[in-house]
């Protein structure tokens, strides 16, 4: 079998790493391949979630190698978390060289350029986001900092280099992919393809839950059946504009008088009740859940809609949200906005949800009042045929074991199609 490194910069201990990285590997393994994982793991993630990960991954060809993530100081931790992954890919090109290195965006990529120069590995780059001006527009990077600047353009070109060393390249958005073909700074065509963020159909299955228990859930958070449920999945703050979120849930609750609202979330708690008191939202209207990865489909399923606004600027084109696949494959409407990857493409060619073209009152106002308009109206099963046909699991396994094949030189007459 042949052997392939996954770098990721995110813990597999993150839920991240449990629905974005896993699922795939696992699902390659059929084809042949077998997998090193080295990780960044947080240190507290790491010590409660380290057996489970271990069992998960029980029974397959792979190994995980995972090393402390650093936080602080800024820019001299990463740049010690780059010096721990280059030490551990060394020590493993000693004891077990491999055929191919799979990266992120970030320093994993800076490890697959480094790999491709020092020993002549494969190298399939995996675009999952602009990430230097995801820092950018995010505010983690301030280029009136001359620090940050000097980083952001050190990064940009390190971007660039990796589209050109890569022997192969995936995007996750058909617009990430138009733009990545228009730059001129980078040989064209690109050898790319575009491979969404998927999930898992059967275990995102609203099939898995009868009306029975989706009621007897509802009950025991306090919502009844006719009440109207809005979820929200996953975690507050950054790029997840919050406050927008709960005007427009505050807008529905004005248009219903029994919308009750569910955060299903493992983080910044505190912060969900002061931006939903903030937003004039009751507090008796408030359901706040944290939920391991294997309860979010049936905390989903209790839901007449699921929300998620993001902020909308140039990095985000790159972007395919995880859990636009996991509501639409649970058959869920969405509420959401343009201007974010693929996004309104999808929730619109599927009649999936509705979708907010602009964040101002007039218009959050008026995607509540459709939203309540059209409780019930939405097709469940049409939702989640859309989702199998653009966000399946097994589809995207297939479409990276076809570029692995080409890449190692197992050449498929039907790679063609991905190019």
């Amino acid at each position: 079998m042949q052997h392939i490194l996954f770098i990721s910069y995110d813990g597999m201990t993150d839920p991240l790493g449990q629905s974005q990285v896993i699922p795939y590997l696992q699902g390659l393994t059929k084809y042949g391949y077998r997998f090193s994982i080295l990780s960044c793991d947080k240190p507290d993630k790491y010590a409660s979630h380290k057996a489970h990960v271990e069992n998960i991954l029980s029974g397959y060809p792979i190994q995980w190698i995972s090393i402390p993530y650093h936080k602080n100081p800024p820019v001299l931790s990463s740049l010690y978390d780059f010096r721990q992954i280059k030490k551990s890919i060394r020590r493993l090109q000693q004891t077990d060289p491999v055929d191919m290195v799979h990266t992120r965006p970030g320093l994993p990529a800076l490890a697959g350029i480094w790999m491709k120069k020092k020993y002549g590995t494969k190298f399939l780059n995996d675009i999952r986001g602009f990430w230097a001006d995801e820092r950018v527009d995010g505010g983690m990077w301030n280029l009136s900092n001359p620090v940050f600047k000097f980083i952001y353009a050190y990064f940009r070109k390190q971007e660039d280099l990796a589209i050109r060393l890569a022997d192969y390249n995936t995007c996750l958005t058909k617009n990430a992919e138009k733009e990545i073909r228009s730059w001129d700074r980078v040989p064209q065509p690109v050898r790319l393809s575009v491979i969404p963020c998927s999930v898992d159909m059967n275990f995102f299955n609203p099939a898995n839950y009868s009306r029975e228990h989706r009621a007897d859930v509802r009950k025991s958070i306090g919502v009844s059946d006719t009440d109207l449920l809005v979820s929200y999945l996953g975690s507050i703050g950054g790029w997840y504009l919050t406050r927008e979120m709960m005007q427009c849930c505050r807008y529905i609750a004005d248009a219903h008088p029994s919308a009750r609202f569910l955060f299903i979330s493992n983080n910044r708690h505190e912060d969900i009740k002061k931006e939903a008191d903030a937003a004039g939202i009751a507090s008796d209207r408030l359901i706040i859940r944290q939920a391991p990865h294997h309860e979010v489909p049936m905390w989903l399923s209790l839901s007449d809609y699921s929300i998620f606004f993001i902020k909308p600027c140039y990095s985000k084109i790159s972007s395919s949200p995880t859990k636009q696949a996991e509501i639409m494959a649970m058959g869920i409407p969405i509420i959401s906005n343009s201007g974010v990857g693929d996004v309104e493409e999808i929730i619109r060619a599927h009649d999936a949800g509705l979708v907010a073209s602009t964040l101002d009152e007039k218009s959050l106002r008026e995607i509540a009042k459709q939203a309540v308009a059209q409780l019930g109206q939405f097709n469940q099963e049409k939702i989640r045929k859309g989702a199998i046909a653009v966000f399946d699991l097994k589809q995207a396994v297939e479409a990276y074991a076809l570029i692995y094949d080409a890449v190692l030189g197992k050449i498929s007459k039907n790679f063609a199609n991905y190019c």
